[in-house]
């Protein structure tokens, strides 16, 4: 079974990687065959999807679109258009907030938010928002590990290794993880001035935009503080955060069709979902949950911790950048809990302190998903949204700007970990 989930695995990606726009129905093949032939058992396929990522993004689908009808992402715009002094720099500033943002919500909510902004930035100045988009995507995965409620990976070791918020900041007289992703956030900047260096053309924004209603913007506002308090809520249901994106986006949706009887905006928001991501992202998870219950991903991690040996520098290479490869083609999750008992176990027979290797872990899995279109949430979500505008991504589209960000920040972040904590 092993053998031919394996077989399965690399061949969806292939035919992925050929045929994009065939995407749904090779991961949907995939995941089908994976059940028929038992690798995927009938009693795991509700427990295989993540339902909580599928709420958010459904519920924040519909909320973002009536912050477009707003017309508050052309007024943020306008904004960046006079700070910036040129596109390159509104791709930048664009990038570093998406960033930010991603420090505190989850990396699919932040794309949904920051990249309506992105695209009216590129309507009015006429150009491609494939480069912004992107770039928005890789930065939200990038900062998702600089804090403990950033990323589902992030929540995951603290809480297998006991450490609070303020650990991710300064834990044990030290700099913590924080301080190694934003270096390698700062280290993507002259990546991005290279990278666009072509995209040189003036801006400045010819008109104010006016923003009459000003409710979605207060909900979508709302959704980010509620979804930093819920973090900090022990034991609380999976599916506290989606359940909160799809009541935040049920209440706007209430109280627009009241405020504009007949306009149609709450049954355009409700249609403004992106049925083709959601399906991606379900097929996937049923195929990542196939390769986790044949021991494929229990085999990956256990041949990066054997390899390694008793050589701390070699064993934490390889766990950072061992962790990158598989991150992006399988997913973080399953693989940072199959970890985290293994480096657990690796660093007492040793006699040392784990968190190295934790925070090794954790830069290089949470990293390793920008290298492709479809290893990370936000990376399928960004792809979706550039469709929805008419706009195919290739993998070699993607790869022009996901291989050269995740390489400078996964090498920034290693070199600080190393030098700090080993």
């Amino acid at each position: 079974m092993k053998i031919l989930a394996i077989i399965l695995f690399l061949t969806m990606y292939i035919l992925m990687t050929v045929f994009m726009n065939r995407r749904i129905w090779i991961v949907l093949a995939t995941a089908l065959i994976f059940i028929v032939s038992g690798i995927l058992p009938l009693g795991s396929i509700l427990s295989a999807i993540n339902w909580n990522v599928l709420l958010m993004i459904g519920g924040t689908m519909v909320l973002v679109d009536f912050f477009i009808q707003s017309r508050m992402p052309n007024l943020i715009a306008d904004w960046l258009l006079d700070k910036a002094k040129n596109v390159m720099w509104v791709i930048i500033f664009m990038s570093l907030f998406s960033g930010f943002i991603s420090a505190f919500v989850d990396n699919v909510a932040t794309v949904l938010m920051v990249a309506p902004v992105g695209i009216a930035v590129c309507r009015k100045l006429k150009i491609s928002p494939i480069p912004m988009i992107l770039s928005i995507a890789v930065s939200s995965n990038l900062q998702g590990a600089a804090t403990l409620v950033g990323d589902t990976t992030s929540i995951m070791l603290g809480a297998y290794a006991k450490m609070d918020f303020l650990a991710f900041f300064w834990m044990e007289g030290k700099p913590g993880i924080f301080f190694a992703v934003e270096l390698g956030a700062l280290a993507t900047v002259p990546v991005m001035m290279i990278l666009f260096r072509g995209f040189r053309q003036t801006v400045k924004a010819e008109s104010r935009t006016r923003v009459e209603d000003k409710f979605p913007t207060i909900m979508l506002i709302l959704v980010v503080l509620l979804l930093i308090g819920a973090s900090f809520i022990p034991g609380k249901p999976e599916t506290t955060n989606g359940m909160i994106c799809c009541a935040i986006a049920a209440v706007t949706a209430v109280y627009e069709a009241w405020k504009s009887r007949g306009s149609g905006s709450t049954m355009h928001a409700l249609k403004s979902v992106d049925y083709e991501t959601l399906i991606l992202l379900l097929g996937l998870f049923l195929v990542i949950q196939g390769i986790t219950e044949a021991g494929v991903i229990h085999d990956v991690a256990g041949a990066i911790a054997s390899v390694g040996g008793r050589n701390m520098f070699l064993l934490y290479t390889i766990i950072v950048w061992g962790s990158v490869a598989a991150s992006a083609f399988i997913d973080n999750i399953p693989y940072v809990a199959t970890m985290l008992p293994v480096i657990r176990g690796i660093t007492a027979a040793l006699g040392v302190e784990p968190y190295l290797l934790y925070f090794g872990l954790l830069t290089g899995a949470t990293l390793g998903g920008n290298l492709t279109p479809i290893g990370a949430s936000a990376n399928i979500t960004a792809t979706g949204l550039l469709k929805k505008e008419g706009y195919e991504i290739t993998f070699a589209d993607f790869a022009k700007i996901g291989i050269p960000f995740t390489l400078i920040a996964v090498l920034t972040g290693y070199l600080f970990i190393w030098f700090v904590w080993s």
